[in-house]
């Protein structure tokens, strides 16, 4: 059966080798059936350049590369530093922060999805801020241990603003979600970010539409699989 597989939110880090077990059993048994991989953003918990030698990230990047078939990637909010060289070292391609897909019949939008939750207006306001070209050149010019430790110290500050959230501010706004597919001319979007599993149908100036959104591996592994007949969303266990 020809399909397509969608993950996202993974957060890889040496503190949970189950779900690193877990992600290397899926690449090797269910990724290898499927005409393509994307992965939509925090496959890692963090990245503070390609030049780190977390081991961890050696791993991985050969169990993609030894993948027979395609694997694309769009940056997340923990990874959005993950850069050519890594791309090349795991031979993922690249891909921009919004992707259009045309599969099976199906016009489709990915991303990431923290770009929809424009509710939150600091972590807009940070968003920008890091997305700096200049100020990234210039974090990735520092000493890998600074940056360990400037990353430590945000991933904190997260945390504890995160606490101060209400779950309604952190989910996807209504109207950016219209805009987008509006704007890419889809009804049809597949995201992550959120930690939200679910498929939203709803109506688009007037025609039906779908929104999935992929859950985070923390206990259980979650994809999406689009093919002929439309998208499903499937958990199963590590």
């Amino acid at each position: 059966m020809s399909r397509t597989l969608f993950i996202a939110d993974l957060h890889l880090c040496q503190e949970e080798p189950a779900i690193t077990a877990g992600f290397l059993r899926f690449l090797a048994r269910e990724a290898p059936r499927c005409d393509a991989l994307y992965i939509l953003g925090d496959l890692f918990e963090a990245w503070i350049g390609d030049d780190d030698p977390n081991p961890l990230h050696q791993r991985v990047a050969d169990a993609l590369r030894a993948l027979p078939v395609p694997v694309y990637f769009i940056h997340g909010n923990r990874d959005f530093l993950l850069g050519k060289a890594y791309g090349r070292a795991s031979g993922m391609t690249l891909l921009p922060e919004e992707q259009v897909l045309t599969c099976y019949g199906h016009r489709v939008l990915i991303l990431h999805g923290d770009t929809l939750c424009t509710d939150d207006a600091g972590y807009q306001r940070f968003r920008a801020k890091v997305h700096q070209r200049w100020l990234q050149r210039l974090f990735l010019a520092l000493p890998l241990f600074i940056r360990q430790r400037i990353a430590a110290r945000m991933r904190d500050g997260s945390k504890q603003a995160n606490q101060h959230k209400s779950l309604t501010i952190m989910d996807v706004n209504a109207d950016a979600v219209e805009a987008a597919m509006l704007r890419q001319q889809t009804r049809l979007m597949i995201h992550g970010h959120t930690h939200r599993p679910a498929i939203h149908r709803f109506r688009l100036q007037g025609e039906p539409a779908e929104r999935a959104v992929l859950g985070a591996w923390h206990e259980r592994g979650s994809m999406i699989q689009l093919d002929a007949s439309g998208i499903s969303l499937i958990e199963f266990d590590f």
